[in-house]
Parts: C-alpha cells; structure tokens; sequence
C-alpha cells in the first residue's frame, strides 16, 4: 500500500506502511508464537490491506469555511485525512458532504489551542449494508439546533445515513465522548450483519474496526465452540453480544456480560429478533463471574474479549479454579495474553490464530482455544 501523507510526513499512524503485506503478516505472527506458550498456529487471517476500516474517528480543526477533517499535528493544528486509503470507499464518499456541512451549519472547529470552538469529531460507521451512523462530537448543546435545521440538507446529500446523534464532551482533555447523547434520527441502531447473524450497534457501544476480518472471527470462535459442543456459554466482555450471538446453537444457553449498559441493549434486542437463548447482563465483567461461574448453571465454555490490559488475576484465578473445560480467549495484546494464561496453568493453549484487524500497523488480534488438563 502506497500513502502519499506517510511519504510526506503529515501522518505516521501506519507504522509498518511500505512493507510487503505477506512480511508484515509474518513479523505480526513470529512476534505472538515467541511470546505465548507453544500451541498449534492456524495460519493468519488477513482481509483487504486498504480500504479495511468500517468506521473514521475524525478531529475537525481549520475554520468554518475551511475545516479539515482528520487529525491534529504536535502543534494542535488539523491535517486533513479525507483521503486516507484505509478507508473504503463507501465511506470516504461521506467527507465531503460532512465537510460542506460543517460550513452549511455554521460549526465552528474546536481550536485545541485556544480551546475555543465546539465541533470536535465526526464519528462514522459504515454497516456491512452501506448504511452510516454519523456522531457529532460537541463541546456544548450551543450548536445543536442549527445541526437539527440543516440536517434535512444533509440527508438529502448523503440518504445513506440511518442514524445520527450529537454527543456532548465539554472537558478540554483527550476523551472521545461525554455521558450525552442526542439522538437526531428515528433509528437509534446500525444493523451489523457478521457472520450470519443480525448485531445492533448503537452510538457509544464498541465493535471491531474491520468487518471483514471481525466476521472471520466470530466464524472461527463458532468453529472451535462446536466443535466442542458445551451446553452452557459465558461471554465475559460481550460488547454488543458478537460471541455469544454468533455461537448460539439449539440446545446451548448462552450468557453475556459487559460494562456499557447500551451495548448490551443492542445485544438484547438482537438475540430477541434472531430467537435465540442468549441473556445478557450490564455490570463489571469480573464482579459478576464470580456468581456466573459456580452453580447448576456453570458454563462448560467461557468467552473472554477483554481491553488491552487483559482479564487481570482476579478473573484469571476464578476461571482456573471453576468447572469451566474450554476458554476462548480473543486478546488484542498478545503480552496481557501471556500474563493471563500464565495465570491459569491448568487451562492449556491447544490452538491459535492471529486475526489481522489492522493492517500497516503492528496491533493484532490473537484467538485461543484453551483447554482444561486432565
């Protein structure tokens, strides 16, 4: 892949840009089999080395009738990434009519410097059926009926858009979003069709960035569950249920846990249209283990889909010491990772596989299929 704001020094995200694909597949691979126990590696599972992203997190910085969409260099100031090659088309498409209607609406840029201003992202979700979630990202309320007077403008120049909301950040620090969500739209969720199963994504719930590689994912965690056959499923970090919905099976019960309480309304809703026997709990992943894991309805299979820092040692010793016979374990942090399965000795690695959600750069996605010794 060739990127002509890596060659010119204005973005250097892409740390791996200008390598061969197969050798960044490669270096990605060697670098997980020499930090985990040894296990035997399917091979990589890659998607497309560009146009990959579903979704663009973009600072809005310049002028009213200037902005730039993108990110902002060390000095605060906004570099335009409209024409990023890790976007598809179907959604690059969308920057230009965000653009003329930043300037439209009179949504002034959030000057980091000055921290003066009150647009400062667009947030943009493209749905495996070309449908679009749009979030303005504001520092007060102040521009939001402006937003509701041109929006009909906006949907006349981009009808794809099925979901748009305002959210309010008013702190001057590097959080993406506040606790407030305006929804501007009837639709209030983006229907995410993975790996035959019907997800919900709603404004401030996580999904993988790159779709194509995501339902390669959850069809592999599917593959290996089955194969397995447990009655009983727990899905620890559930997100908006992917797992858990993508591993329902007649005669399995599944569980799911997870933090954002509007992650796992969108699961809720979509274990209810596809009719299957999945429940789902808001609450703290580890506290609620604790009760998950013992009784008459332990599971015999645990899912865990945890942020960078890993499940921790709490979780760890709870998983070691339950009845659970398999964990499946998708980590983004193959150090975190190791730590973990150290944690747990009597759940042996049998199998693993790097997911490459993020081509050009050296993050990765590793699935692993752990079984109890004995």
């Amino acid at each position: 892949m060739h990127c002509s704001y890596f060659d010119a020094g204005l973005c250097r995200s892409c740390t791996f840009m200008g390598q061969p694909y197969d050798a960044q597949l490669a270096a990605k691979q060697a670098r997980c089999a020499a930090t985990l126990p040894p296990v035997a590696w399917l091979p990589p599972f890659a998607g497309p080395e560009e146009g990959f992203r579903n979704k663009a997190k973009m600072v809005v910085a310049g002028t009213v009738d200037a902005p730039t969409l993108g990110i902002l260099d060390a000095a605060g100031t906004g570099v335009d990434l409209q024409g990023c090659g890790l976007y598809p088309p179907a959604l690059s498409s969308a920057f230009a009519p965000l653009e003329r209607f930043v300037t439209r609406a009179r949504l002034e840029p959030y000057d980091v410097p000055s921290r003066r201003g009150e647009l400062k992202y667009l947030l943009v979700t493209l749905s495996p059926d070309g449908e679009l979630m749009l979030r303005f990202v504001l520092r007060s309320q102040e521009a939001v009926a402006r937003i509701r007077k041109h929006l009909p403008s906006l949907l006349e120049e981009e009808p794809r858009l099925a979901v748009v909301t305002v959210n309010v950040q008013p702190e001057h620090k590097q959080v993406l979003e506040g606790d407030l969500e305006i929804p501007l739209s009837a639709a209030t969720t983006l229907r995410m069709h993975l790996a035959g199963v019907d997800l919900h994504l709603r404004p401030r719930s996580f999904f993988q960035t790159n779709t194509a590689v995501a339902d390669g994912l959850y069809r592999q965690a599917r593959a290996w569950v089955d194969e397995v056959a447990p009655a009983r499923l727990l899905d620890l970090y559930c997100g908006v249920g992917g797992f858990a919905l993508a591993c329902a099976a007649p005669g399995r019960s599944a569980v799911g846990v997870e933090v954002s309480k509007e992650a796992v309304e969108s699961a809720r809703q979509s274990a209810a249209e596809a009719g299957v026997d999945a429940q789902f709990h808001a609450g703290d992943a580890t506290a609620l283990a604790a009760e998950l894991l013992e009784g008459s309805d332990a599971p015999d299979l645990v899912v865990v889909n945890p942020p960078r820092r890993g499940i921790g040692a709490p979780l760890a010793a709870m998983l070691e010491g339950s009845d659970a016979r398999h964990v499946v374990y998708s980590s983004c942090n193959v150090d975190s990772l190791a730590r973990d399965l150290a944690a747990m000795p009597s759940l042996r690695p049998v199998r693993a596989r790097l997911f490459d959600m993020f081509p050009q750069t050296d993050h990765h996605e590793v699935l692993v299929l752990l079984e109890r010794a004995g």
